[in-house]
């Protein structure tokens, strides 16, 4: 994961839920005093104004920033404690590290050695990622104000016991919840925590099922609340994603070079004025969580192989605002925008045809979210856009 430090603003970000200014010296009191050190105002008009959705971040005591000198990149923070890990029913069958934490095995992603899937396993495919979608959608139809990301991984975790299935994160790695959750400027592998969503948030949702020995992963991102969804630059982020992830499903067919993907996807994340985060791809996906192909998302890369018959893989663009680096926490998981402007990302496991493509995660009439209209643009940004940086 790479965490550039050089590459962290000089000046910090006003905390303000609103705001896009750079912050001054003016701090929260109440955050001082349960540790929250880097939460930092540019007026106090803008602290009173967002008082009333800032406060819901110390209404009980006992929370915590577990990293109160690290430099954060822009206004979210981790509210821990961090509840403890949901325990999985013994009759629900398990992969292999599910004790452990490690994988038994590690297959070297960027190689030609691609698992083609035979009419049995395709079928497993279908009824594993039906569930992931199952799971996402419920999770998704609880987001509102007020709740907290532990309360979603709650949410997902009964999900997925209730459909006799294994959360794949849950202890991928180490990773301690069985969701990711990713607001704002985090990129992804976001830890679900006692933060409490905010209306103007943006927060990705990233849902991952092991079921009868196969996985499925699928991720959307969503407004929480109108306010997100009347910021032209919050939506430009998510629905020009939203929309890079649907072109580059169109091109999936038979002898299509795994590279070009991601020269679809740059092209039209910059003619919307965003830009391509590198750090993350897509993945082969079926019996193990991560397997070849590995999928770029920026143009001009080195990636092997093509489309064949039987195989299954994600696509799972994310766009940032501003610059396309990224940082990671001490939790060692959660990635950030290097600049704190926000992020969004889409994702579908899918499956190569004789003719074609089979989106095995798509959305469904009655799914939660699904897109909005783009705001006005001048120049090829929204009219809200005043603060964009150029790439790195």
């Amino acid at each position: 994961m790479a965490d550039n430090s050089s590459e962290r603003p000089s000046k910090k970000k006003c905390s303000g839920a609103d705001c896009r200014n750079y912050a001054g010296s003016l701090q929260c009191p109440t955050c001082l005093k349960i540790g929250m050190q880097e939460t930092y105002f540019c007026s106090q008009d803008c602290f009173k104004r967002n008082w009333n959705q800032h406060k819901t971040l110390h209404t009980a005591t006992g929370f915590y920033n577990p990293f109160p000198t690290y430099s954060f990149t822009g206004s979210i923070r981790p509210v821990y404690p961090l509840s403890a890990r949901r325990a999985v029913p013994k009759s629900i069958m398990r992969p292999d590290y599910a004790e452990t934490a490690v994988p038994k095995r590690r297959p070297v992603l960027n190689s030609t050695k691609v698992d083609i899937l035979d009419t049995e396993g395709q079928e497993a495919m279908r009824k594993v990622s039906r569930l992931a979608r199952e799971v996402l959608d419920i999770v998704a139809s609880e987001i509102r104000p007020g709740i907290t990301t532990d309360y979603l991984d709650e949410v997902c975790h009964q999900a997925c016991i209730e459909r006799n299935s294994y959360p794949s994160p849950l202890n991928y790695n180490y990773f301690p919840k069985s969701i990711c959750t990713s607001p704002n400027e985090v990129i992804c592998h976001g830890i679900p925590d006692q933060r409490t969503l905010l209306d103007s948030d943006i927060i990705n949702l990233d849902v991952s099922l092991y079921h009868e020995g196969y996985h499925a992963d699928l991720n959307e991102t969503y407004y929480v609340g109108d306010r997100a969804k009347a910021d032209p630059d919050s939506v430009r982020v998510v629905e020009t994603t939203r929309e890079c992830l649907n072109e580059a499903i169109k091109h999936v067919k038979p002898g299509m070079p795994i590279r070009k993907f991601g020269n679809i996807i740059e092209k039209y994340a910059k003619s919307r004025n965003c830009n391509v985060v590198r750090t993350w791809g897509g993945h082969g996906i079926n019996t193990l969580f991560h397997g070849p192909p590995y999928v770029p998302h920026y143009s001009n890369n080195k990636a092997v192989g093509v489309c064949k018959p039987g195989m299954t893989f994600t696509i799972e663009p994310i766009l940032a605002l501003g610059k396309y680096r990224d940082v990671t926490w001490p939790d060692n998981w959660t990635n950030t925008t290097v600049d704190g402007k926000r992020a969004a990302q889409f994702e579908h496991t899918v499956l190569v045809t004789e003719t074609g493509v089979e989106v095995l995660t798509s959305r469904d009439e009655n799914s939660p979210g699904g897109p909005i209209p783009m705001p006005t643009t001048e120049n090829g940004t929204g009219k809200g856009d005043l603060h964009n940086q150029d790439a790195v």
